[in-house]
């Protein structure tokens, strides 16, 4: 079963995020306190823990939750093979995915240490449709499209 592993948010742009015990998220806003949130298609970002061990099999250490900048970590679920439009049933929270990867602009430590970084293949982003609370341990559904 797919599972969120840890939710994490960050007060400043251009930062780590910090996992916290839940958060709780808004349509058209994203995850209240979190300095990426708005009114725009990349409200929540999520990164799987599996991609986040493919870092670590590489030699980079310390890839705590949320290193990534991501706002969800999941476990048990191939986030980047899902197509845009895909709606994902996140604890009480229902989210559509809007896009897939990111341009880095910038290289993060983590990019800088190995050469590459997983966010920009891997992490996908979310708009919110049905706003409520978030916290670890919460089942992911991928909902089936009509």
């Amino acid at each position: 079963m797919a599972k969120v592993i840890a939710v994490n948010i960050s007060e400043h742009k251009g930062t780590f995020k910090h996992p916290v015990d839940a958060v709780h998220v808004k349509i058209d806003h994203g995850i209240e306190g979190d300095a990426h949130a708005g009114n725009w298609h990349r409200q929540i970002s999520l990164l799987a823990q599996e991609s986040v061990d493919k870092m670590k099999a590489l030699g980079v250490q310390d890839l705590t939750p949320g290193k990534f900048a991501e706002n969800i970590t999941t476990e048990g679920i191939e986030l980047h093979t899902l197509p845009v439009g895909a709606r994902l049933e996140i604890g009480d929270c229902l989210a559509e995915v809007t896009q897939i990867g990111k341009e880095c602009h910038q290289h993060c430590q983590i990019y800088k240490q190995v050469g590459m970084c997983i966010m920009p293949t891997e992490g996908i982003f979310v708009k919110v449709l049905k706003e409520g609370d978030i916290r670890p341990g919460d089942p992911i559904r991928i909902l089936p499209t009509a």
